[in-house]
């Protein structure tokens, strides 16, 4: 079976092709540096860039692939949560692609993409403990199954990738300034005792990194001589005039702070959840070096195989929604050409069609 991926839900555009012997082609067109001069994603300009940069990609995937559209079994495209904008743009060009020429459609729940996105590089396991670090969501799942999924516990305000983005933005670090922090964190060791560990002193799976941002962000406004007098290229982040070492050492318990806080729900996830025998974590923070290293330590100890995409698999990609929308289509589920997008703040239903009609 040949499956086309399309992915579309912020600022990155994408297409793959997949089969059963996994990936064939890939195509993806950033606009980080279109989005940089506004500090963030401006959601009307990201849809007219998908809308101008898709059909082009979706034709080198397919000559890469050696695949002619006529081949494709199945068309896979991120439905949500995202950008609603992006998402119709990606969607539409998705239902034209099918009434073109037959292929099946499945809409595939991004965030669940990102967790099954190891399975690109290897088999996974399950029944496994799912922790998704992204931009505009910290969820943790169990996963029994590639099509079973149960929520544990949920991002309440700001996700962990807002805390990183915001906290860059006042250290005046060029978008996306998450990995500008990590670069810096891996210079000095962390104060433990400099910021606190966010809300965690309950007995819930929850995530909230808002005070922790605040804490953060009252803490550089206290000390003025930590932000960059002008913003910083990635080669020298940290800036002009700026005490370095005393910035790294905020950059560095800030990554303790959020790793930590993921690590302690995690294991809190782990103490009730029975059968566990992977550990997932996915999703464009999941690249940051102190994430990789807390939930590596936690894996260890608790005796679980670790699942941890390569970092072009953990930022948004086609080929993880490819992925997806082939095992769904394995399993029988698809979608009609009614098929809806969810923006973010909505539940993404599962309302597949069963069978290959």
């Amino acid at each position: 079976m040949l499956c086309l991926g399309i992915e579309s839900s912020c600022d990155e555009t994408a297409v793959a092709v997949v089969s059963e012997g996994g990936l064939l082609a890939e195509r993806l067109a950033s606009q980080a540096d279109m989005h940089a001069l506004f500090g963030g994603v401006v959601p009307e300009i990201a849809a007219r860039e998908h809308l101008s940069v898709l059909p082009v990609l979706c034709r080198e995937a397919l000559a890469e692939a050696g695949v002619a559209p006529a081949d494709l079994n199945g068309v896979a495209v991120a439905r949500g949560p995202g950008l609603l904008g992006c998402l119709l743009v990606g969607l539409s060009f998705a239902k034209g692609f099918c009434l073109g020429t037959g292929a099946r459609l499945v809409g595939v729940n991004h965030l669940h993409a990102h967790l099954l996105a190891p399975g690109l590089e290897r088999e996974m396991v399950f029944p496994a403990l799912g922790l998704l670090v992204s931009g505009g969501h910290t969820h943790l799942y169990r996963m029994d199954s590639p099509g079973r999924f149960l929520l544990l516990g949920r991002t309440l305000d700001d996700a962990a990738g807002e805390a990183f983005d915001k906290v860059a933005k006042r250290l005046n670090f060029p978008y996306p300034g998450g990995r500008f922090l990590d670069e810096l964190a891996r210079e000095a060791e962390p104060d433990h005792d400099l910021f606190p560990r966010a809300y965690i002193d309950n007995d819930n799976l929850d995530f909230s990194f808002s005070g922790l941002k605040t804490a953060v962000v009252s803490h550089v406004d206290a000390h003025p001589g930590l932000r960059a007098a002008r913003m910083t290229g990635p080669g020298e982040p940290g800036g002009e005039g700026g005490d370095r070492a005393a910035l790294a050492r905020v950059c560095a318990s800030f990554n303790w702070a959020v790793s930590d806080t993921l690590r302690i729900k995690a294991e809190r996830a782990l103490d009730r959840e029975r059968g566990i025998r992977a550990l997932v974590v996915a999703g464009g923070v999941a690249a940051n070096s102190g994430i990789r290293t807390a939930m590596g330590d936690l894996a260890r100890r608790r005796g679980l195989e670790l699942f941890l995409p390569s970092p072009r698999l953990c930022t948004d990609n086609a080929a993880m929604v490819a992925h997806a929308g082939f095992l769904s289509l394995s399993m029988g589920r698809r979608h009609g050409l009614d098929l809806e997008a969810v923006p973010r703040g909505r539940v993404v239903p599962e309302d597949w069609l069963q069978g290959t009609d």
